[in-house]
């Protein structure tokens, strides 16, 4: 009576519909980008015909990257949720993997050859000081979409230019570069969530690009409630949330199944938990 099925784009909205009842607040037009990063990634359980659970294993090349591991309260403790993870790490088969999980089950997932990189930490808060007066701050949509998927390339672990053909135009969502002396030094993306904003990612070449980006993304917020996903041994990342009053909400276990990329200290901002 339960079976573990490739999911469609129609299942989205059941999965994103979990994520947000698991207090993860996703963007408003996360399912759709998520969805074509890598249409065969995601899983959904049915237990008689009921969405019961889902996953997500999406592959950028030899990199694979695990999330959205969810099952309803009601039907946890009965396995379901093992055939998800099951079929996800099958289809990951040979790659190296990572994901981000709660930091309390970091113990199960060594059961499964994952190691601990590092802590991811979640700031939030109300960013009110004015964005800067930037000529070099420019939307992306500006610049040829080959150069801002190049420049992404040098801080993610892996090429993942379907995933930004949507991400850098999506609905409810904004995305900025910092273009000097004919050079990209730097973007970021700012979407609006089911409460507040995320910032994601931001990667930039220096810490003074990296805070007019922020400053200028927030912007967008008009005072609402910014997030910012970090890595905790990036301690200029850290230095920028705690300058603009933003507060440490909670963390969790960045691990991966062979090697931890080396730490890029030019990301400022982490895209997402769900795909990396």
């Amino acid at each position: 009576m339960y079976v573990v099925r490739s999911a469609e784009l129609k299942d989205m909205g059941f999965i994103m519909g979990l994520a947000e009842r698991e207090g993860r607040n996703p963007g408003l037009s996360d399912g759709d980008c998520f969805f074509h990063a890598d249409p065969g990634g995601f899983f959904i359980g049915e237990r008689a015909g009921e969405r019961v659970g889902c996953i997500s294993a999406i592959r950028y090349g030899a990199f694979g990257f695990i999330g959205l591991y969810i099952v309803k309260e009601e039907y946890r403790h009965k396995g379901y949720g093992l055939a998800l993870w099951e079929r996800a790490m099958e289809r990951l088969e040979g790659c190296n993997v990572g994901l981000d999980g709660v930091v309390k089950q970091q113990e199960n997932y060594k059961r499964y050859g994952f190691r601990l990189a590092h802590r991811n930490l979640r700031f939030s808060g109300s960013v009110t000081k004015a964005p800067p007066d930037a000529p070099c701050v420019v939307s992306a949509q500006s610049l040829p979409f080959s150069e801002v998927a190049a420049y992404d390339a040098k801080h993610f672990p892996a090429p993942r230019r379907a995933f930004l053909m949507r991400w850098l135009s999506m609905r409810n969502a904004g995305t900025l570069c910092f273009y000097r002396n004919g050079m990209l030094r730097g973007y970021g993306t700012i979407r609006q969530c089911v409460a507040g904003y995320k910032i994601g990612p931001l990667f930039a070449d220096a810490d003074d690009i990296a805070e007019t980006l922020f400053l200028s993304l927030a912007g967008f917020a008009k005072g609402a409630v910014v997030s910012l996903d970090i890595a905790e041994p990036n301690e200029s990342a850290r230095a920028l949330c705690e300058r603009f009053g933003m507060a440490r909400q909670f963390e969790t276990a960045r691990m991966y199944t062979r090697f931890a990329p080396p730490l890029d200290r030019g990301a400022y901002g982490i895209t997402s938990f769900e795909l990396g």
